[in-house]
C-alpha cells in the first residue's frame, strides 16, 4: 500500500461521521471507496467496479461515458503529486457530494465540491465545482476549514427548505426579506475568501461589489442537497457579467445559517473540450 492510499484511507475514515443513518453511510462509503480505488490509486481497471458504462460527466473537461472516466485516473497515475483531502461528505438519498481539497491537477492546489449520484451500484453522473485555492480571507479563514460534524438529522428537509427559501429570496427575488429570519445575527462564520464574518461581513462585500458597478445575481437553483446541519445548494447565475456556477455549502443551528462555503467559478465557454451533459 503506497503513501498515497494510506492518506487516502485516512481521509476517508475521518470523512465518514458517526451520525450518519445506515444509507447515507453506505453510499458516502462507495463513492470514496470508488475514489480512493481508482482516481488515487491510479487502477483503470478498477474504474468498471465502480463507474456506470454510460455515466454523465457535466465537468466541461471530460467526454460522457466510461472510457473517458479511464482517461481521467490514466492521467493521474502518472502524477506522484495527486493527493485528495475530503473534508465534508453528505449524502442525500442517491446523491453523494464532497468538499475537498485536491493537489496535482495543477500547479496550485484546488478546491472543489464533486457530486454524485448512485444508481444500481455505480456512480451514474458527476458534477463539481473548482477553483484554485485563495489565501486566507479578511478574517483568517480558509476555504475548508470549520465545522464537519454532521448532526440533527431529523432537521434535514426543514434546514433544505430554509436554505433554499434563502436564496430563492434574498439571491434571485432580490425581495426585502430580514435576513436574519435565515442568518444568524450572532454568529455567522464565512469561508468565501473575500468576505469577513458576521453580516456586517458580507453587506461590507454587497457594498462594495455594488461600488464597482459588479452584481452578483443567482437565476435559478438546481440542486439542493441536505444531511442534517449541513446544505449544499448548486446555483447558475451571474458575477457582473459573466455566466456563474455557484456552489453554496451552509451549516444551519437552530433554524438559522451560521457557515458558510462555497466554490465560484465562471461557467463553461462555448469552446469548452466537452459540455455535452452541461454544467447542471
Amino acid at each position: 500500500m503506497t503513501m498515497k492510499t494510506l492518506m487516502a484511507t485516512a481521509a476517508i475514515a475521518a470523512a465518514l461521521p458517526l451520525t450518519a443513518t445506515a444509507d447515507s453511510a453506505e453510499n458516502k462509503a462507495f463513492v470514496l471507496e470508488a475514489l480512493e480505488n481508482t482516481l488515487l490509486a491510479g487502477d483503470v481497471e478498477a474504474v468498471d467496479q465502480y463507474f456506470a458504462t454510460d455515466i454523465i460527466q457535466h465537468n466541461e473537461m471530460f467526454a460522457n461515458g466510461i472510457e473517458a472516466q479511464k482517461d481521467v485516473v490514466a492521467f493521474l497515475s502518472g502524477s506522484s503529486d495527486f493527493s485528495a483531502e475530503y473534508i465534508r461528505v453528505i449524502a442525500d438519498d442517491d446523491i453523494v457530494a464532497v468538499h475537498a481539497r485536491y493537489e496535482g491537477f495543477g500547479p496550485d492546489p484546488v478546491i472543489g465540491f464533486d457530486v454524485f449520484r448512485v444508481e444500481d451500484g455505480k456512480i451514474a453522473e458527476h458534477w463539481d465545482n473548482l477553483i484554485a485555492e485563495q489565501p486566507l480571507n479578511p478574517s483568517g479563514r480558509s476555504q475548508i476549514d470549520g465545522a464537519t460534524e454532521i448532526t440533527d438529522l431529523d432537521q434535514t428537509e426543514a434546514n433544505k427548505a430554509l436554505v433554499e427559501g434563502f436564496i430563492t429570496q434574498s439571491l434571485i427575488e432580490h425581495a426585502d426579506i430580514n435576513v436574519t429570519d435565515y442568518i444568524s445575527p450572532v454568529t455567522y462564520i464565512q469561508h468565501n475568501p473575500s468576505v469577513a464574518d458576521g453580516l456586517e461581513g458580507f453587506g461590507a462585500f454587497m457594498a462594495e461589489m455594488a461600488q464597482q458597478g459588479i452584481s452578483m445575481d443567482y437565476t435559478e437553483v438546481h440542486q439542493v442537497i441536505g444531511e442534517g446541519n449541513f446544505v449544499l445548494t448548486l446555483s447558475e447565475g451571474t458575477l457582473g457579467e459573466n455566466p456563474t456556477a455557484f456552489y453554496d455549502l451552509f451549516r444551519v443551528e437552530d433554524g438559522l445559517i451560521v457557515e458558510h462555503w462555497d466554490v465560484i467559478a465562471p461557467m463553461p465557454a462555448a469552446d469548452a473540450a466537452h459540455n455535452e451533459a452541461g454544467k447542471f
